[in-house]
């Protein structure tokens, strides 16, 4: 077995672990920076808006055009007044988008490029896009983007409950929030292809929380029947149980993406391929850290608000510092050690002979001999 493999397995069995929860506010933090910078972005440069969402026109030359991008861009823009985009296709022909024209003026445009081009204006295919199109796209797309959180908070509310479902809601908005913002700070194009990126990288975050989530149900069932372990410490073990299955995940739909973004779209420039690339780079790695440093710490931290968790972080903590007046040298165990060590309806701890302890409930449901 691989290193990473016994790492893992050892995870599962919380023979090791990171204590997550406890540094919770380093990460807290490191999100609310983040978020803040996104924000930022998004007020000052604003979104780069596609012609698909603007409205304008394509404009598409004939093959294997000797005109260059950067002198066809000038054209464009001498000849509409608008920033112009342009792209080299693979069969030598010129891309030219003139987003936020009036679709009235594409004729006169079309009939100056083919002068400055250097062909017949029959030989250019003019696509034309209605603002009021761009725009029904638009409320079409934060229609569905509203109605999937909604669908998710009820889900989750039901599958869980409601705290879990308020964490994960507002770890998908961080997610959001964060691959957002830096598509306004690097200035990338916002397409339809962007907006199916954002929704596939909000189900692959959902995806590792719900994971986690899973996992901290199972392990929190009867909490308050045992009186070694707190929310925190099994939210602390869940998270760590599900490590390295969502850094494998995680790692392995970040290669290819990676793949699109720097190969496809930098050396190759392919930048239509960025469209779709960046949203989901960016937010694929969003989504798992928020996975792991956002959802589960909230989770315990709303938890730990109920009366009966803070009953029962007193009878813990009390415990563990009795254990630890007594000498035992396993007084500061954490979470990482298996809940399942102690049954259900353990007694509490006896003090014996020598300072050592021994549970009234020792060798019921369990042979005599090695633990196992």
């Amino acid at each position: 077995m691989s290193k990473l493999g016994n790492l893992g397995a050892r995870l599962h069995r919380g023979e090791v672990g990171y204590d997550f929860i406890k540094n919770r506010k380093i990460w807290y933090g490191i999100s609310i920076l983040i978020t803040i910078t996104a924000i930022l972005g998004l007020a000052v440069r604003g979104l780069n808006m596609g012609i698909e969402f603007q409205g304008g026109a394509v404009f598409t030359t004939p093959k294997h055009m000797s005109t260059s991008v950067s002198q066809a861009e000038t054209y464009a823009e001498e000849a509409s007044g608008h920033d112009a985009i342009v792209q080299k296709l693979g069969d030598g022909s010129l891309r030219i988008q003139i987003a936020g024209i009036d679709t009235g003026k594409s004729d006169q445009i079309k009939d100056e490029l083919s002068k400055d081009l250097k062909v017949d204006s029959e030989q250019i295919n003019a696509d034309l896009v209605g603002p009021s199109w761009g725009e029904q796209i638009a409320n079409k797309a934060w229609q569905g983007l509203g109605i999937f959180m909604i669908l998710v908070v009820i889900y989750l509310a039901i599958a869980f409950e409601w705290r879990m479902a308020l964490a994960a809601l507002v770890a998908l908005i961080h997610d959001i929030t964060i691959t957002s913002g830096i598509y306004a700070l690097v200035g990338f194009e916002v397409t339809p292809g962007t907006v199916i990126g954002l929704l596939t990288i909000l189900g692959y975050s959902l995806y590792d929380t719900v994971v986690v989530f899973d996992s901290l149900k199972e392990q929190t069932k009867d909490i308050t029947r045992q009186t070694r372990w707190t929310y925190s410490d099994l939210a602390n073990r869940s998270i760590n149980g599900t490590l390295v299955r969502s850094i494998n995940t995680t790692v392995v739909a970040l290669l290819p993406v990676a793949g699109l973004l720097f190969i496809g779209g930098g050396v190759l420039g392919a930048g239509m391929l960025n469209d779709i690339s960046l949203s989901l780079f960016v937010g694929l790695a969003a989504g798992a850290y928020s996975s792991i440093f956002i959802a589960t710490p909230l989770v315990a931290d709303l938890k730990e608000r109920e009366p009966q968790m803070k009953a029962l972080r007193k009878r813990v903590l009390a415990k563990r510092a009795q254990a630890a007046a007594q000498g035992e040298p396993d007084a500061d165990r954490s979470a990482e050690s298996s809940f399942d060590d102690e049954p259900e309806d353990a007694a509490p701890a006896v003090v014996g002979p020598r300072g050592q302890t021994a549970s009234r409930s020792r060798g019921r449901g369990r042979p005599s001999g090695k633990r196992r």
